[in-house]
């Protein structure tokens, strides 16, 4: 994925605050956007980072930005996994035939149609700004995944490590 493109379509099922519905980027231009793939529901690593992404779900809000899980695991499946995990607050998307998950060049070519541990940031324009794929046996930073979020924000120079109230330049 080119950093800087337009982001691929992703339009999906999803549960959200445990309500049915259809997601599609497209009708959240003018916000940042998280978009958070991961392999499999009732998995070992995955519910760390949903529950952690969660937990942090109100941090993100507090940016502007919001937050979009998919996996290709079926409605049903995210049904009773969010209430394994007492909810989860931002919607998990699901992709049981892998097309968005290929779109966004996010399948795992090992174990098709499931998606690879993959996190995107799409910018108020749609443009894709970040983009990181780790080893499906190694959780992603959700503190991380804000910090990053902030210094694009910012529309500057950030240095490494850098932090709100940190020196920017440009």
């Amino acid at each position: 994925m080119r950093i800087g493109a337009d982001a691929p379509a992703l339009s999906l099922p999803g549960i959200d605050g445990g309500r049915r519905g259809q997601f599609d980027l497209a009708r959240m231009r003018g916000s940042w956007v998280v978009v958070i793939f991961y392999p499999a529901d009732f998995s070992f690593v995955c519910p760390t980072e949903v529950t952690g992404f969660s937990a942090a779900a109100p941090a993100f809000a507090g940016i502007g930005a919001k937050l979009l899980g998919v996996s290709a695991d079926t409605l049903e499946s995210h049904e009773a996994w969010v209430k394994e995990l007492h909810g989860v607050n931002f919607p998990l998307l699901a992709d049981p035939a892998g097309a968005t998950i290929r779109a966004w060049e996010a399948d795992d070519p090992a174990d098709p149609p499931r998606a690879q541990r993959a996190t995107y940031i799409v910018s108020p324009e749609g443009l894709v700004l970040y983009a990181v794929t780790s080893a499906r046996n190694v959780g992603r930073s959700v503190e991380e995944t804000l910090r990053v979020v902030r210094a694009l924000q910012t529309g500057r120079m950030c240095p490494a490590d850098w932090k709100p109230g940190m020196p920017t330049a440009g």
